[in-house]
């Protein structure tokens, strides 16, 4: 799918549809452009984004299905690479889709694999107001990622009660499933801070370099930007080291409750142990055992296995084992 937006600031009005309007674009000196991208072949892709002078080597990047977020300046264009979250994300079950931003003069491309919730809601904003596109390819390319990191905050701040849950829930009925979704998170927590740390590193170079495409009027937008990345980085962070603390804690708990079903059983051999002895003693079968002719001899045997377990109870629980 591809989808085109052109500005006229003329009338101060944005027109919405496909490839047509790219003609409508080049006959007029001070229009801008917006073209999106969606699920094109590669080989289509490259084709649109030759025709506006973008490098092989920036499309390549572009194209790859797996690239780590980046910032390249060239001669023409802004080129800035960003991992957002698909449009199936749903909590911290995420999938992630490479967005690439050629931000021109007057234009802004935007390429992307599937579909982007952040692309859409750009596009759904210009058709509100058509306004929008008049500050700039820079400006557009701002929302967009402004966009794009708060859906990560959003499902990070998500989390937060759900981790206060597990640790009530370890405390009163602890189960593996809990291990198991512990486990999960700490992957995705694992995850979202390695993008978090590439997309600060671009948040970064637009703060402290200041691009003409950008613009200096932006500023706030873009310290925005890097407070938004700044702190998902920090909560994934922090998330993180909460879920191995919560591991090791319950991992912990079901150790101790290991031991002390260990320690009773144990107690409980011991017990049985000088009882166990006594009975396959008098248990044997010779003839000439003289407290089989005695007539309390049973009673005798069963009082003093009952004063031996009773002596070594009271001695554990002086000792505090049981």
């Amino acid at each position: 799918m591809i989808r085109v937006s052109v500005y006229d600031p003329g009338t101060q009005e944005s027109s919405c549809g496909g490839v047509e309007l790219i003609a409508t674009w080049k006959r007029s000196a001070d229009s801008i452009i917006w073209l999106d991208i969606e699920g094109e072949s590669d080989d289509k892709a490259r084709s649109l984004l030759g025709d506006f002078g973008i490098h092989k080597l920036a499309i390549e990047d572009a194209l790859r299905p797996r690239h780590p977020p980046k910032l390249e300046r060239f001669e023409k264009f802004l080129f800035i690479l960003l991992r957002g979250l698909d449009a199936d994300t749903e909590g911290m079950d995420f999938g992630v889709i490479q967005l690439s931003l050629f931000i021109g003069e007057r234009f802004l491309m935007s390429r992307h694999a599937k579909a982007s919730v952040s692309a859409n809601w750009l596009y759904d904003e210009i058709q509100r107001d058509g306004k929008l596109m008049g500050a700039g390819p820079g400006a557009l390319a701002l929302h967009v990622s402004n966009r794009l990191s708060r859906r990560y905050l959003e499902i990070l701040l998500e989390l937060e009660p759900r981790l206060d849950e597990i640790e009530e829930e370890m405390f009163q009925r602890p189960d593996d499933t809990l291990l198991s979704e512990l486990t999960r998170y700490k992957s995705r927590l694992r995850k979202l801070t390695r993008i978090a740390n590439y997309h600060e590193q671009i948040a970064l170079r637009l703060r402290d370099h200041k691009d003409v495409l950008i613009g200096e009027t932006f500023q706030h937008e873009i310290v925005d930007l890097y407070e938004q990345i700044e702190r998902t980085q920090s909560l994934s962070s922090l998330y993180y080291q909460i879920s191995i603390d919560l591991t090791d804690g319950y991992l912990g708990m079901s150790s101790h409750q290991l031991n002390r079903v260990m320690q009773i059983l144990t107690i409980i051999t011991v017990i049985f142990v000088p009882l166990t002895f006594l009975a396959g003693i008098y248990g044997m079968n010779f003839q000439n055992m003289p407290e089989l002719a005695t007539g309390s001899g049973y009673f005798v045997v069963i009082g003093v296995m009952f004063i031996v377990a009773v002596f070594q109870v009271l001695y554990f629980r002086r000792k505090r084992w049981i």
